[in-house]
């Protein structure tokens, strides 16, 4: 597909052409905007809130989900969220099989890329009318010619605008994960015991990924160097949509300027199809700070089990999806303000905010006791019947584990109501009486014409 240019009407008009899309009924969002810890306890925040998200329903049962997780301002993540137009434009319906799918998707975001870094062209061209006086020193021209040196930072900040992505698409009843940067997706699903295991779907792209250090070294950077390093020019991420300074303009940063080639890249790291079946039982979505923030305060060297035991206790409590996923999102904010307050004093290394959090939460047939319309029946894409979720359900004694731990989450026992001989679950009202009128009406001709019908 042709990139879409900033001044495209589906650019211009995304946020209206998008309400028409459909809403994943079975999906919850949570969030929290970012926050400075004040002594005063009052609330502070640092920057405008720069994360996006989506859950939609396509044509032919598609189903479309993704977080964007933006740094230095909006522009880069709400370009990003293009990428619901590429995938809805795209001849997706028509392509069969795995390795079809995933190109689809990496072209997406390889066109998104491309159409982000036209749009900035007019600050690239205004840059270049900023230069520093050759022989001057930065703190020289901070004091001889200040003017050039605010228009030179605020163009810098507009260029690293950047955004880390994550997004999944189920087609064909099969489940396709991609991502850029540090955004995570997780698939919670149950084993032949019933035990809920927590399967990380996508790449983390920072400076602890051998593979990202490998590739990196052979640009002609040095391991060392990276290694002791917790940045990339001015990001975390070794993969983000945007941020021309870490990719054009790399050669600005001394600590990139020995690569031959770009050294942060738009390329996906993609998985799929993964064929959803009973035993998928819910999918996770989220922006780092979620999981960071978690490790941050509670120490836990295994958060993704931690994030999904947490989904699972809000399962038992909530009424709603989105209630689920935003007392996921509170309690790691809750946790992560408790920790800096009880440790700023002893421990000056503590940072003293977080950023922005998303958490997007796609249920596929795990229960809601409290729900207030259940939305735990599985949608028409996913193949899941009733029958089937209540008896791959263990009770709430369900326990999670991650590839080398296990914990118990509740003693308490979720009750269902058992499957009879008919393979039908017993009924919860008594219809019988409304029935045997219904037989009287019909041999007394006194029925509605349209009865039948």
């Amino acid at each position: 597909m042709k990139p879409l240019k900033p001044l495209d009407p589906i650019y211009k008009s995304q946020g209206n052409w998008t309400d028409a899309l459909t809403v994943c009924k079975n999906t919850g969002i949570g969030y929290s905007t970012n926050q400075i810890y004040r002594e005063d306890g009052n609330p502070q925040e640092d920057h405008p809130y720069e994360d996006c998200s989506c859950h939609y329903e396509f044509q032919n049962g598609m189903c479309w989900y993704a977080v964007f997780d933006g740094h230095e301002g909006k522009k880069a993540p709400h370009f990003s969220s293009q990428l619901t137009a590429e995938i809805y434009f795209s001849q997706l319906a028509e392509k069969k099989t795995d390795e079809d799918v995933r190109e689809i998707i990496r072209q997406a975001f390889i066109s998104v890329e491309s159409g982000y870094m036209q749009s900035i062209g007019d600050l690239l061209a205004e840059r270049l009318q900023y230069e520093i006086p050759e022989g001057m020193s930065w703190y020289e021209a901070y004091r001889k010619v200040p003017h050039i040196v605010e228009n030179i930072k605020r163009i810098n900040c507009a260029l690293s605008s950047g955004a880390a992505v994550a997004v999944a698409l189920i087609h064909n009843n099969k489940l396709y994960v991609a991502n850029v940067g540090n955004c995570r997706v997780l698939l919670c699903k149950t084993d032949a015991n019933s035990v809920l295991k927590v399967v990380q779907l996508s790449v983390d792209h920072d400076l602890k990924n051998e593979d990202e250090l490998l590739r990196l070294e052979q640009l002609g950077m040095k391991r060392k160097d990276l290694t002791n390093s917790k940045y990339l020019g001015n990001q975390e991420n070794t993969r983000c949509i945007g941020n021309y300074l870490v990719k054009g303009g790399h050669k600005e940063f001394e600590d990139l300027s020995t690569a031959t080639q770009e050294p942060v890249l738009a390329e996906p790291d993609i998985h799929g199809g993964i064929v959803l079946d009973d035993s998928c039982r819910f999918l996770l979505l989220m922006t780092a700070e979620l999981y960071k923030t978690i490790e941050e305060a509670t120490g836990t060297d295994q958060v993704n089990k931690y994030i999904a035991q947490c989904v699972v206790e809000q399962f038992r409590e909530q009424a709603t999806l989105t209630g689920v996923a935003q007392a996921v999102v509170d309690k790691a904010v809750r946790l992560h303000h408790d920790w800096y307050m009880s440790n700023s004093n002893s421990d000056k290394s503590c940072s003293a905010k977080r950023e922005d959090i998303t958490l997007v939460l796609r249920n596929f047939n795990y229960p809601m006791p409290h729900a207030i319309k259940s939305p735990s029946t599985a949608s028409s894409n996913s193949s899941l019947t009733q029958n089937t979720l209540i008896e791959s359900v263990n009770s709430a004694n369900s326990t999670i584990r991650s590839s080398d731990a296990t914990s118990t989450s509740t003693n308490r026992t979720i009750k269902i109501k058992e499957i009879g001989p008919d393979q039908k679950v017993k009924a919860y009202v008594d219809f019988s009486v409304f029935y045997r009128n219904a037989e009287i009406a019909r041999k007394t001709g006194a029925l509605p014409d349209w009865w039948d019908s």
